[in-house]
């Protein structure tokens, strides 16, 4: 999906690492959550307390789950970050990204 209908988006943004990672938070009628950002190029590690599914629309990066080996994404991609887990990001270039909140199994 491009666009997001009927949605509430919070105006203050997420600012992670100085600035480098920016995202705002959209939510849907539904509960579901999403936030939209851009990541400057540099190395970068996140915790999560939620199952997340990482929508790169476009950049390049690669990423390393917990026991996984570094993948790379380039142009558009997704991958998923199980709750309660850490994982790490070298962007490359300037990535436009999509995450998405999924709910715990």
């Amino acid at each position: 999906m491009s666009q997001f209908e009927n949605v509430t988006l919070v105006k203050e943004a997420n600012v992670y690492f100085e600035g480098k990672v920016t995202s705002r938070t959209v939510l849907f009628e539904s509960g579901e959550k999403k936030t939209v950002g851009i990541m400057l190029p540099g190395e970068y590690e996140f915790s999560t307390s939620q199952k997340e599914e990482m929508e790169i629309l476009a950049g390049k990066l690669a990423f390393k789950l917990a026991g996984k080996d570094w993948e790379t994404i380039e142009g558009k991609g997704v991958f998923y970050v199980p709750a309660n887990e850490t994982f790490q990001l070298k962007v490359q270039s300037v990535v436009d990204y999509c995450c998405s909140y999924l709910p715990n199994e």
